[in-house]
């Protein structure tokens, strides 16, 4: 029987997941589609329900339903538990557990690819979603010493930075985009919203931090489309450094793909494809 995995999600029209997660299914040879499931949030009990079936796998799970799927699934593992967000559901003969694999694959990142330890630095966090959830409790179990957020929306920044602190007792604060302004001395900038991703509505934007942009700054956009954001073009200019979103896009993905189908994911294969897919 062919078996079938998917993306959760809305838009889709940027993902990647799917060219690279097949390739990892056709490089193992496993009898499997990794399918393009766009799910507007009226449609989501629905979608996640037919995850129940027999030959589904499971579902990688983006914005804007990581912490709206949570209460639709039968068991949550404790780091998604944790971090409050689930970005892989796995199907065990009709039994939905949601996982986070995005906290371990955004510090796998910036470990492998940017040689950056988080222990000990300061952060600021541009987001309040469930990606901005996933990165914060990674760097806070990592050691980080402080995390500012900021978010247009700043109550959800407050929520967040209090959320973050009493679980990990780190010190952390949250704020609107106008208090970026005091957090000067960071030494990482992770911008965990749309702003500037292709077919998003901000194509050409960049979140308002070029005030702290310079040497010895690691600034990380987790937006992977297009490979060379905004962001990332200014950071470099200044003189940053610069991390991209491709690493912890795929490292999130092989664990997704290990918890479906316990495997040994290829990742070499799908970091090419993830590259390929985005030529």
């Amino acid at each position: 029987m062919t078996t079938r995995a998917g993306i959760i999600g809305y838009p889709l029209g940027h993902s990647i997941s799917p060219a690279f997660q097949q390739a990892a299914f056709d490089e193992l040879e496993i009898d499997a589609r990794y399918e393009t499931w766009a799910t507007p949030a009226d449609e989501l009990a629905a979608r996640v329900e037919s995850l129940r079936a027999d030959d589904v796998l499971g579902a990688n799970v983006t914005v804007p339903h990581k912490q709206a799927v949570m209460p639709l699934l039968d068991e949550i593992l404790p780091v998604a538990e944790s971090i409050g967000a689930v970005n892989t559901i796995i199907n065990r003969e009709g039994f939905l557990i949601g996982a986070n694999t995005d906290a371990g694959g955004f510090t796998r990142s910036l470990e492998q690819e940017a040689r950056f330890t988080a222990a000990r630095k300061r952060a600021l966090i541009v987001g309040a979603g469930g990606a901005a959830r996933a990165v914060a409790f990674g760097l806070a179990w990592e050691g980080v010493s402080e995390v500012v957020f900021v978010n247009r929306t700043p109550e959800r920044a407050v929520e967040l930075a209090r959320d973050v602190s009493e679980a990990t007792a780190t010190e952390t604060r949250g704020g609107g985009f106008e208090d970026i302004a005091g957090s000067d001395g960071v030494d990482l900038i992770v911008n965990c919203t749309s702003i500037g991703m292709a077919g998003g509505p901000e194509p050409n934007g960049i979140p308002p931090v070029e005030d702290l942009l310079g040497r010895g700054v690691l600034v990380c956009d987790l937006v992977y489309n297009p490979r060379e954001t905004p962001l990332l073009a200014l950071s470099r200019e200044r003189g940053a450094f610069v991390l991209g979103g491709i690493g912890m896009l795929v490292y999130q993905g092989a664990a997704s793909f290990e918890f479906w189908t316990d495997r040994e994911p290829p990742e070499d294969i799908m970091y090419a494809a993830a590259l390929k897919a985005l030529m």
